[in-house]
């Protein structure tokens, strides 16, 4: 199976780079809930020129830590001065357009990286899963997650049989890993074993956020990724419920202060573009979900974003296009 079918077949998020981001005056989108914040400051370009990066977290130095799938590296940014070093390096590269190392997280002060889409089902050599990164900056696998999902197919139709891994969170002794293919979120330990912990339909799960024993899913919706189908959901032990929508190919949910949730959507998805075409340019946006599950806009005309971080008062947001913008997270506009 050619590489170029599981990005078109999968999620607009996973595609072509482009060019910077271009933030307009945003406009608002929902009450918020009636929540009050203070003025917000522009959006603030941190560091550039860092690939096609996807996934991101903040380290236990305070660095944010970005992935570039094309190059297979981890590097760390200074989210004060912008100053960027690599972090690991010798990682699995991409096959295709898509894949190689996707997000990064760590367990106390070790970092642990998502592979994806570097196995033999589409033309790679590597390991699907979840990889321990070392002192000297290398990294081992850990988890084989692709093996496990081609013995363990998804109840939903499929063609790529590792599936296609997208972002990680740790989560009691392991991680939550979720597969936008296979449309399911995935528990994996430490030691390496996978089970299934959440099985949806087709909503292509992306982003993640844990709160305690509970975790919040982020599901971009299928094509033409119609806002009100871009939903976050919240998974308990005893029940999933959506507790927000209306945002258009959402990527990513991160949890601010006061448990505040906030959402990261791609943007407006043209009809008629094939099916993994990102998102139009400019038409990206960071929210705010009110305790009524209204969302409102904290910024707007982001270029294609991809993930998001949250340290103090502020927003660290990743584009397709390897840029790190740091947006406040004052009043909605």
């Amino acid at each position: 199976m050619g590489i170029s079918r599981v990005v078109t077949r999968v999620f607009a998020v996973v595609v072509a780079l482009g060019a910077g981001v271009a933030v307009s005056s945003p406009a608002q989108a929902g009450s918020g809930g009636g929540l009050s914040f203070r003025e917000a400051a522009p959006p603030r370009l941190v560091a550039s020129g860092l690939g096609g990066s996807t996934g991101s977290t903040v380290g236990p130095d305070g660095g944010v830590y970005v992935v570039d799938g094309a190059a297979g590296v981890v590097r760390r940014v200074d989210p004060r001065t912008g100053r960027t070093s690599t972090f690991a390096s010798g990682l699995p590269k991409q096959v295709g357009s898509f894949g190689g190392v996707v997000d990064v997280a760590f367990m106390g002060r070790t970092a642990y990286v998502l592979v994806t889409l570097v196995s033999a089902d589409v033309g790679g050599t590597d390991v699907d899963g979840i990889y321990r990164v070392d002192r000297a900056g290398g990294a081992a696998p850990v988890a084989d997650i692709g093996a496990w999902s081609i013995a363990h197919p998804p109840a939903t139709p499929f063609f790529v049989p590792s599936g296609v891994l997208y972002a990680m969170e740790p989560f009691r002794d392991g991680f939550l890993v979720t597969d936008g293919h296979h449309n399911r979120v995935l528990r994996v330990s430490l030691g390496g074993a996978v089970s299934e912990a959440v099985s949806l339909g087709n909503v292509v799960p992306t982003g993640l956020a844990v709160r305690g024993s509970s975790f919040y899913i982020a599901e971009a919706g299928p094509v033409p990724h119609l806002p009100q189908d871009g939903r976050i959901v919240a998974v308990t032990r005893r029940s999933q419920e959506t507790v927000a929508s209306g945002a258009p190919l959402l990527v990513d949910v991160e949890i601010g202060a006061g448990h505040t949730l906030y959402a990261l959507a791609q943007g407006h998805f043209t009809p008629g573009h094939d099916e993994g075409s990102p998102a139009d340019p400019g038409t990206g946006s960071l929210l705010r979900v009110g305790p009524d599950g209204t969302m409102c806009v904290v910024v707007s005309g982001l270029d294609r974003p991809t993930s998001l971080e949250i340290i103090g008062h502020d927003a660290f947001v990743m584009t397709l296009t390897g840029q790190l913008w740091q947006v406040d997270l004052g009043r909605c506009r």
